[in-house]
């Protein structure tokens, strides 16, 4: 698929120049710093550097005190307190990091994870109904309820109270529980609008040590769990979240809990995890229980103190994790025979398809996959509970929320973020809702937006990649949104040896600059190029640079983005 290649505009010169100066760094990485917001030392310094010092006063958010008050009060008078959370990796590790937490000060404590297949996402009345039945006089919700009105009145009506720790957009009205913690609140002043569930919860966590003067510790050692939440949740790896990120990163790989320590091991890869190695080891695993059969599973794995419940609980999400790529594997290539044999729906601006038999579990999965095939906003729908139920996924730049905001009169229920979107729809409305997707996506997307793009940060020599330069370079981890993994340039580049494919279709090659180190470099699914370079034929290349670990020797690595050859 033809991809476009995004320069970043220069940032100002003489910010760049002073910025180089003061750090005694490569020009091109005061570049790349400025473009990303950090214009002075002291700004740089922070980012280089973060501290939990950094962190905001949770008091800042609306509704905090109030929250605390009232856990207080739970705790204090022995009342059961519930914690209710959403079935995937940031409501797991939410609802983890919680009952762990507040567990250390009341055994009258327990936790719910709706089901996904019968209850759905979000508070259920089921749910309600289950604290109701076993006494439960407080529900600490996190990662879902703020737009959950409805059920927070049902609560009230049968003397439940409730805390709603959410990071989603609310409606027009806030739901009328005792607290509701939610930075993107209008009239909420918290300085950091991009926490995960889970972040929300260690905020929680935090401000209750603050108020009865624990130590830090208290909350700290559940900086691994926020961590995972906010690499699977594809929240910005900025602010706070940076912080939270770069130390939980560190618990990670020095400290892990018990259940985290687990699932590395059956994972393949113990240590120096990244972000990535977050998203794509950990993360659809702790998914996986959720997917295929209940997400307590993942819970009981996040909160295992022993060994071997710890193993034998992610041995178990492991399977089922297998499980799910076979699912994954078949549902999608089911939708691609859809979609390719409807003459319609090959040409359209959005992909919307339906099938009954579908798994309930992976369509979020096979959206993506829909998505990263054709490359526009895509909805993927199966039948649950006698409606429709679907995954929404967008592409870079297109607010596929507000969508489905204007679609809103033909859905049951909707919800999520600007990217990804969950749904629910009656039957009869199935086609009148594709059609009126369609029409919508069509008028307000920008056609260049439907070509998937490679945002390149700069444009270098090899002769500037060296030693010092990588070390710049890896202080900026953690990366994630808005602090991505840099993306270089190189022009007049040539190849140092034949081209090799490896893997299914991944293209290995050596290259060089005129007389410059030659670098190793790999390009994922860039099998095509392997037949199409030519020696001593100039060509263009964007990358990351990243090292190479193999057999106990570390060298940098090109990871080839995108190539152009010369005319």
């Amino acid at each position: 698929m033809e991809k476009r290649w995004v320069h970043n505009e220069n940032a100002n010169r003489e910010v760049i120049d002073e910025l180089t100066h003061q750090l005694t760094i490569d020009r091109s990485l005061a570049e790349i710093l400025v473009n990303r917001g950090i214009t002075a030392f002291e700004e740089a310094r922070h980012f280089f550097r973060p501290q939990l010092a950094h962190l905001h006063d949770p008091f800042l958010m609306k509704d905090m005190e109030t929250a605390i008050n009232r856990i207080d009060l739970a705790i204090s008078t022995h009342q059961p307190i519930l914690i209710y959370g959403d079935y995937d990796v940031d409501g797991t590790t939410a609802v983890a990091l919680a009952y762990q937490f507040f567990h250390q000060f009341t055994k009258h404590i327990a936790y719910y994870i709706p089901d996904r297949h019968s209850e759905g996402y979000g508070i259920s009345t089921q749910g309600i109904d289950y604290a109701k039945a076993n006494g439960f006089d407080l529900i600490i919700a996190l990662d879902c309820g703020i737009r959950s009105n409805d059920k927070v009145a049902y609560a009230n009506s049968l003397g439940i109270d409730f805390i709603i720790c959410d990071h989603h957009l609310p409606g027009v009205e806030i739901p009328d529980a005792v607290a509701v913690l939610d930075p993107k609140r209008e009239d909420c002043e918290y300085p950091f609008k991009e926490l995960s569930g889970c972040g929300i919860g260690f905020k929680l966590a935090q401000a209750y040590c603050i108020a009865k003067d624990l130590p830090d510790e208290l909350y700290e050692r559940y900086l691994d769990l926020c961590m995972v939440s906010i690499a699977a949740d594809i929240v910005p790896i900025v602010d706070e979240n940076r912080v939270m990120a770069y130390y939980g990163l560190l618990k990670l790989n020095e400290n892990p809990s018990t259940g985290l320590k687990a699932l590395m091991q059956i994972s393949g890869k113990t240590e120096n995890y990244s972000i990535m190695d977050v998203v794509f080891m950990l993360a659809p695993r702790i998914n996986a229980a959720g997917r295929m059969g209940h997400a307590n599973e993942a819970v009981k794995m996040l909160l295992s103190e022993e060994e071997f419940i710890a193993d034998e609980q992610s041995a178990l999400i492991n399977l089922q994790n297998t499980e799910r790529k076979s699912f994954d594997k078949d549902i999608t290539l089911e939708a691609l025979a859809i979609i390719e044999q409807d003459e319609v729906l090959i040409n359209r601006k959005t992909t919307v398809v339906f099938h009954e038999a579908w798994n309930k579990g992976v369509i979020g999965i096979v959206a993506s996959r829909l998505t990263e095939k054709y490359y526009r906003p895509t909805i993927v729908l199966t039948h649950s509970n006698g409606n429709y139920t679907g995954s929404a996924r967008s592409v870079i730049g297109y607010d596929l929320y507000e969508a489905l905001v204007e679609c809103s009169d033909l859905l049951i229920q909707f919800g999520g973020h600007k990217y990804a979107a969950g749904l629910t729809i009656a039957p009869e409305n199935l086609s009148i809702f594709a059609e009126r997707f369609e029409q919508v996506v069509s008028k307000s997307i920008d056609p260049a937006l439907l070509i998937p793009e490679i945002n390149i940060d700069t444009q270098i020599d090899f002769v500037q990649i060296n030693g010092k330069f990588f070390r710049v370079l890896s202080q900026m981890a953690p990366f994630g949104p808005l602090n991505m993994a840099p993306v270089f340039c190189t022009k007049n580049v040539t190849l140092a040896s034949a081209p090799q494919i490896v893997g299914t279709n991944h293209l290995k090659i050596n290259v060089k600059q005129q007389n410059s180190t030659i670098f190793e470099a790999i390009g994922f699914n860039l099998g095509e190029f392997e037949k199409l370079l030519k020696p001593n034929q100039p060509f263009s290349i964007c990358y990351t640079i990243e090292e190479n670990n193999w057999k106990d020797k570390k060298r940098i690595q090109l990871n080839i983005k995108g190539i152009k050859i010369e005319e």
